[in-house]
């Protein structure tokens, strides 16, 4: 999955033999910091081209050359363990977002736990409403599950068979009908029934789409959740680094889901989301099935990124 970058961020070390003995020259002398910075600009250059944000790249950058300056290192395995060792620890400070438990936050916010799911088209809110209210349900929780994009009636239907299938309460109106008070009503039927959990969808809107970007801030307003999740797609790269941004300027990001991670070959839209709004990503998704939605971990995606051998 994340091979691909690995074999970018170290593969430097080989292709470039002749620079590499220029920058560390003989066995035990320091890196020569000039020399070096050719290399650090090729790193930058294959860390953009995995999907890493600019800033993200920079950082990362920076804090290798911080960690290599004034080092003494032998050239050959040592070298690549050495410089392996830098990019782990620039890779976990661009991860610093403090990670949190989904199913622990459920467990002790106040009942109703509202949580409002918010992304571009064609993210997977949908499908990922559906493996979140799967996972809560197996843990006991009732569900409920408002169909607030009312924009496409396909939607309203997409999430009308995902409940038949699971049995879930939906509260829906009809296409065209303001998405505020569906969410509104999804809301006030769990209080009233002593529901646990309630899960909005909302439309699929491209992040410059003023008039619907107000629509949404309508529904946090009458819904007033707990929790927003914006809802990316890895494969999405960039895009879904800056959709991640604009979403959380315009409500407020409070976590994020990643999908389509198992077609990710490059693997740096996770670690630019996460460090460009500076909350956790939640869970990531591997796949169709309703099982298939598993917790983010910054060490599992740090073992990927340097996987060794076969693919993982």
């Amino acid at each position: 999955m994340f091979r691909f970058l690995r074999e970018k961020l170290l593969g430097w070390t080989k292709k470039a033999e002749p620079q590499v003995e220029a920058v560390f020259g003989e066995s035990g002398k320091k890196v020569d910091e000039r020399k070096m910075e050719e290399i650090l600009y090729d790193l930058e250059i294959a860390l953009l081209e995995s999907d890493v944000a600019f800033p993200v790249a920079k950082e990362i950058v920076d804090t290798l050359a911080e960690d290599l300056q004034g080092k003494r290192i032998v050239r050959g395995v040592e070298l690549e363990r050495a410089i392996e060792a830098a990019l782990r620890s620039a890779v976990e400070k661009a991860l610093s977002a403090k990670p949190m438990d989904f199913i622990g936050f459920v467990e002790t916010a106040p009942k109703p736990v509202v949580v409002m799911f918010v992304g571009v088209n064609g993210t997977g809110k949908t499908t990922v409403i559906a493996k979140l209210a799967d996972m809560l349900q197996k843990r006991g929780k009732t569900v409920v599950v408002a169909a607030a994009d009312t924009f496409r009636a396909g939607a309203i239907e997409q999430l009308e068979v995902h409940a038949q299938r699971l049995g879930l309460k939906l509260i829906k109106h009809q296409a065209g009908a303001d998405p505020a008070a569906v969410a509104y009503d999804a809301v006030e039927h769990a209080q009233t029934r002593g529901r646990d959990v309630v899960l909005i969808d909302t439309a699929g809107r491209m992040q410059t789409n003023q008039n619907l970007m107000d629509q949404m801030k309508k529904i946090k307003r009458v819904a007033n959740p707990h929790m927003i999740i914006f809802v990316g797609d890895a494969l999405a790269g960039n895009d879904a680094v800056e959709q991640a941004k604009q979403f959380n300027e315009a409500v407020g990001v409070d976590a994020a889901i990643l999908c389509k991670i198992d077609a990710d070959a490059k693997g740096g839209a996770a670690l630019s989301i996460a460090h460009t709004i500076g909350k956790p990503i939640l869970f990531v998704g591997t796949g169709q099935a309703y099982g298939d939605l598993v917790p983010f971990d910054a060490k599992w995606m740090i073992d990927r990124l340097f996987l060794t051998g076969a693919e993982a």
